[in-house]
């Protein structure tokens, strides 16, 4: 299934996209056993297709929401825009710089403060040392992190690291911003400054894919919506339909569960 994004301006493209991850049959407590079992050829393993089939085309100055349950290969589409894996089967080309923010902690030293993390996030972002020392004040004041930015991030919240990746990552314009759920853990000031802060991304031509079980983040920032079921676009197309196509599904299978 394509997208229905006709945007002039292509920035991620993918045909028959796949990735399959082998998952083993059977439990071995060691490595030796491993060993034994590799040796013997008798290790077993089953496929998963994650990502099973996908046909994408998403233009400069999207922002498309991604929805769907637990293990519908959301955070593994994303993992493949972002060049994080490589897919099995089929072409993807995304054209650009991209600023991914996975998980938690993704690019970071927990032994470092948030300061030096600053530094170390940023280069390997690809952003040489003298822009960010030209930009380490504009993130700290935006992630609010002041009293804290000299303490090693092993001493921070969730929701700080999450308001430190954030502040980093937009800190530039990329390509394409890629959110995987990592503003759940914030709290509801911040949340609508980053909402405010992609909204305005966006408006200047930066692709936005963001992951959010959460229906009213999607609808606040994105125009598009993608729902992925068993790793395939199951819809496609402005949030309101989609968001509404998702949850009559969850309602029906909630009544279902209820009534076995």
């Amino acid at each position: 299934m394509t997208a229905p994004l006709q945007q002039p301006d292509l920035v991620v493209e993918a045909s028959g996209l796949r990735l399959c991850y082998r998952l083993a049959q059977q439990r071995i407590p060691s490595f030796k056993e491993y060993a034994i079992h590799w040796l013997k050829g008798s290790l077993k393993y089953q496929k998963l297709w994650a990502v099973d089939g996908v046909d994408l085309r998403i233009g400069r100055g999207s922002s498309v929401g991604i929805v769907g349950r637990n293990g519908a290969g959301k955070s593994t589409l994303l993992k493949l825009i972002s060049g994080v894996l490589k897919p099995t089967e089929g072409s993807l080309e995304v054209r650009g710089s991209v600023a991914p923010i996975l998980e938690l902690g993704t690019g970071f030293d927990h032994e470092l403060t948030g300061y030096e993390n600053i530094f170390l996030n940023a280069l390997l972002l690809g952003h040489p040392h003298r822009e960010v020392e030209a930009r380490a004040d504009e993130i700290i004041a935006f992630s609010g992190l002041e009293n804290f930015i000299h303490s090693p991030i092993r001493n921070y919240s969730s929701g700080m690291i999450a308001r430190l990746g954030f502040s980093i990552a937009t800190a530039w314009k990329p390509a394409v911003l890629i959110l995987d759920e990592v503003l759940s853990v914030g709290d509801q000031v911040f949340k609508r400054r980053c909402e405010e802060r992609m909204r305005d991304l966006v408006t200047d031509g930066v692709t936005l894919l963001m992951v959010s079980h959460e229906a009213a983040a999607v609808r606040s920032v994105c125009e598009e919506c993608l729902w992925i079921d068993q790793g395939k676009i199951r819809a496609c197309g402005p949030v309101d339909d989609v968001l509404e196509q998702y949850s009559e599904l969850a309602t029906a299978g909630q009544a279902l569960r209820r009534g076995s």
